[in-house]
């Protein structure tokens, strides 16, 4: 069994991560990481301390209403995927550690088509080739 990097629990929630193939399991937010334990195989975890995030990204719909899954960006091990049955609740609870400017809504589909043709119309000699 691996030991926890918090000494004091905020939240406990199901949740998926999507690291590779999808895991079920339970997310735990403390007041040293990050942390998600899988289910089924005890050595199927991952714990991201605080110190190491650098933006937690959000999907965001409906004006808030629809929060589908998260990403976790780190400084140096790329960016963690999740999911909840609370996504707000882990949020927020995400929020007391990272601070406000560091978590971002991500952007739409819509929004990256934009920039992509925004892009190609800029450097026409890139999108040449």
């Amino acid at each position: 069994m691996v030991a926890s990097k918090n000494t004091s629990v905020d939240l406990v929630a199901k949740g998926t991560s999507f690291l590779g193939l999808s895991s079920y399991g339970q997310i735990m937010v403390g007041n040293n990481a990050f942390e998600f334990y899988n289910d089924r195989n005890v050595a199927d975890y991952i714990q991201i301390p605080w110190e190491e995030v650098d933006y937690v990204c959000a999907s965001v719909y409906f004006k808030g209403k629809w929060i589908p899954r998260y990403a976790i960006a780190t400084l140096h091990n790329g960016t963690y995927t999740f999911a909840s049955k609370e996504p707000l609740k882990v949020l927020k609870a995400i929020k007391k550690y990272v601070p406000a400017d560091h978590i971002v809504k991500s952007l739409t589909f819509f929004q990256v088509v934009k920039r992509g043709l925004k892009r190609k119309e800029k450097d026409p000699a890139k999108s040449a080739n």
